[in-house]
């Protein structure tokens, strides 16, 4: 990595090694990181709420299924439907790249919905408030594997910080925003957030207000940063807005219902702040 002017030359491959045909990739790397941190954090969340360690095994597997499926499928689909509805095949080469965060978000839905319907105990709103808390940092460190990727890219700007990427398709030799370093220290602050809020208040918060808090939070911060994000599709500059932000827009109000409905009562407060003078 070089300084070019007072810029920074971001000529960091995507692949770590390879041993034959096998590569190696930051990408995946960071992707797997996603999933093994997600494990180790939703393991000790069960555990402390008396839940069975087995049960986070079962639900990890629904949400990776979700999670890629839903994420392949977003892209294909909101981005550039016409050429995979023209070329099924191309749909299941998710090793080529090609995945949506709007999608993502979908797909675990529907996979916890599933998940929870055999598990009386463990409501979709209970595990949606749970499960934002690692789907945040795992979206930290997916960013940071779009950096190694040089995809994702901003637009052109002149700030000292600016990244050039000369590995980037269609980037050119032009200082970019870095974008993926915003999201992902976005996603890194609202990771840091919920979980404080979940350890501190989870006795009194209501059904749905984590859930409601991170809609709101990581689609209104993805609805900003698009303005200094490069178009992903040629399609997307003759929209008033890109793609990613009317797909972020549904998102907040669901985001905002979901935090309304889960403020806790005043009643609530009261009594179990007496509670706690008592003991």
């Amino acid at each position: 990595m070089n300084i070019l002017l007072t810029f920074i030359n971001w000529d960091v491959g995507p692949e770590i090694f390879h041993i034959g045909p096998l590569s190696i990739r930051w990408y995946g790397l960071l992707f797997a990181l996603a999933f093994v941190f997600g494990y180790i954090i939703l393991t000790r969340i069960f555990v402390k709420e008396n839940k069975p360690k087995t049960d986070v095994e079962q639900l990890s597997v629904y949400v990776i299924f979700g999670t890629v499926i839903g994420a392949r499928l977003g892209h294909c689909l909101f981005y550039n439907p016409s050429y995979y509805l023209s070329n099924p095949i191309e749909i299941i080469k998710v090793w080529e790249g090609g995945l949506a965060s709007h999608g993502a978000a979908i797909g675990i839905i529907i996979s916890l919905y599933l998940y929870s319907r055999k598990k009386k105990d463990q409501s979709l709103l209970w595990l949606l408030d749970r499960l934002v808390i690692v789907v945040a940092l795992g979206g930290s460190l997916i960013r940071l594997g779009n950096l190694f990727n040089s995809e994702i890219y901003g637009i052109e700007t002149q700030v000292p910080w600016a990244f050039i990427f000369p590995n980037g398709a269609q980037a050119g030799l032009v200082p970019r925003h870095p974008t993926q370093i915003y999201e992902s220290l976005a996603y890194l602050v609202i990771f840091i957030i919920l979980f404080v809020i979940y350890n501190k208040r989870k006795d009194i918060l209501r059904k749905g207000f984590l859930f409601g808090m991170f809609l709101i939070l990581v689609f209104t911060f993805r609805f900003l940063v698009e303005f200094v994000k490069a178009v992903q599709e040629p399609f997307e500059a003759n929209l008033p807005l890109k793609m990613g932000q009317w797909l972020s827009i549904p998102f907040v109000l669901i985001g905002i219902y979901f935090l309304i409905r889960g403020l806790p009562k005043t009643q609530e407060m009261t009594g179990n702040t007496e509670e706690k003078k008592k003991t």
